[in-house]
């Protein structure tokens, strides 16, 4: 068998550069499957688009409510991959399947509520006084997403944590990268009837997407069950229910922090809603582009989760303390250069969503063009909590970032934004700058969190000869 780089030795820690090219290897697949994940909602949305504005709205609405619901979910399941890594830094590869079967049987259990949730979709539309109609389509649409539920979190949030931290994740790049020619072949086919498949109009996109899930979530798995290199992690097994009850112990207040920071974007959406649709559009605009940029970070978040967590079940805590601070180097370095592309090119960026010289769409460009100056900040410090918050999973600590992330977000980031939205009289720029602070308190006690606990857990120097540095 052969193990990723990073778990060759648990004796032998690497340099520096070593942990920055072992990063990089392992978050760059996982890059790749984030944005495969966004093309795929991208497509749904240009072939909803061509149905008319209701069909848009309602699968829209639908689509993000079943992937707001799954997300908050999936973040239970981050937990495996951290269990994994400190299990392989141990050199205890026999509790590997025990934690997958454990997070698999888990993995369906949470779909359950997300089932229940997403059936009485248009309900709660109606709840919150949306149109009639509109609340009944996109209840027919959850209701048919719904059936991809436990695909989504084996697919997504098991298989997802599972497969980097026990050196596959090349396996989720190529399976994702096909997922979104599969997705748009089925979305064009049984939207409009053609390739021999039913015309089910925009219900299509539903099944569409809700087959991709479970062929994505059945290939994966057969992948893993079928490889020889990678079955002897799957042996089966009982799932044992205290792993279950450490794994959410975990993963459960991932998915608050989760839920705290999309409430937080969701609340300046609609704040940003209340000052025009110029305003509105400019910020759909600017949060795109930086949704794009984000997904790197985000991924080096998902290896530094899994480094840290094997040096650390390793018993190397200097190596774990530098797997994290590399990964933040390389997270910050990333977004710093993104920023720069922001400062330097806004219009352009700009002219990719709108013509720029069609004197309508002036005000929008304008002030699109200076909140992309804004991302260029609000990024840096996004991607530092987004890969901080990854290396305090890789330490198996989620509660006191979950509370530092509401903290930030909510007594910090919303206030200022509101304050200086509406009196201070900067609009939509205010907002961003209030969502920039915000952003940046949470990366500051992130990254002093794992300072903090890194440090005291790696010996003196006097106690330990610390590891060869690269030139």
């Amino acid at each position: 068998m052969t193990q990723p780089s990073f778990a060759r030795t648990a004796s032998r820690p690497p340099t520096l550069s070593r942990h920055a090219v072992d990063t990089a290897r392992l978050a760059a697949p996982l890059a790749i499957a984030q944005l495969s994940q966004m093309a795929m909602s991208v497509t749904d949305t240009i072939l909803l688009g061509s149905l008319g504005p209701d069909a848009l709205a309602a699968g829209g609405l639908g689509a993000n409510l079943f992937f707001v619901v799954v997300t908050l979910l999936q973040g239970v399941l981050t937990s495996v991959s951290v269990s994994v890594a400190h299990a392989r830094g141990a050199q205890d590869d026999s509790r590997v399947p025990h934690i997958y079967w454990t997070g698999f049987v888990l993995s369906v259990l949470l779909s359950v509520p997300a089932f229940i949730l997403l059936s009485f979709a248009s309900h709660i539309l109606g709840a919150f006084g949306e149109p009639g109609l509109l609340a009944h389509n996109v209840g027919q649409y959850a209701a048919v997403l719904r059936w991809g539920a436990p695909a989504s979190l084996i697919g997504v949030g098991l298989m997802r944590s599972f497969l980097p931290a026990i050196g596959a994740a090349r396996r989720l790049l190529w399976v994702s990268i096909v997922s979104v020619g599969v997705n748009g072949f089925l979305n064009y086919g049984l939207i409009h009837g053609a390739y021999g498949l039913p015309r089910l109009g925009f219900l299509g996109s539903a099944a569409a997407t809700t087959i991709t899930v479970w062929l994505t979530a059945l290939v994966l798995m057969a992948l893993l069950h079928l490889r020889p290199r990678f079955r002897h992690f799957v042996v089966a097994t009982r799932p044992k229910l205290p792993l279950m009850g450490e794994l959410f112990g975990i993963g459960w207040p991932v998915a608050i922090t989760y839920g705290v920071e999309s409430t937080l974007f969701l609340a300046t959406g609609l704040m940003v809603g209340l000052l025009g649709e110029s305003q509105l559009a400019a910020h759909q605009i600017a949060l795109n582009v930086a949704s794009v940029a984000f997904m790197v970070p985000l991924s080096i978040g998902q290896a530094a989760n899994v480094r840290v967590g094997y040096w650390a079940g390793a018993g190397q805590p200097l190596a774990a303390r530098h797997a994290g601070f590399v990964a933040l180097a390389l997270g910050v370095g990333f977004m710093s250069m993104s920023g720069l592309v922001l400062i330097t090119a806004p219009r352009w960026i700009v002219g990719l969503y709108l013509h720029l010289d069609d004197p309508a769409n002036a005000p929008t460009i304008a002030l699109a063009s200076s909140l992309l100056g804004v991302a260029a900040i609000f990024q840096i410090v996004d991607g530092m909590q987004a890969v901080g918050s990854g290396c305090l999973r890789g330490l198996k600590d989620t509660r006191v970032p979950m509370i530092a992330a509401a903290f930030g977000y909510w007594v910090i980031g919303f206030p200022t934004g509101y304050l200086l939205a509406f009196h201070a009289g900067l609009g939509a720029r205010g907002l961003w700058w209030g969502l920039a602070a915000g952003l940046a308190s949470v990366a500051l006690l992130m990254t002093l969190r794992f300072h903090r606990l890194s440090l005291r857990r790696t010996p003196t120097a006097a106690s330990v000869t610390p590891p060869a540095r690269s030139v």
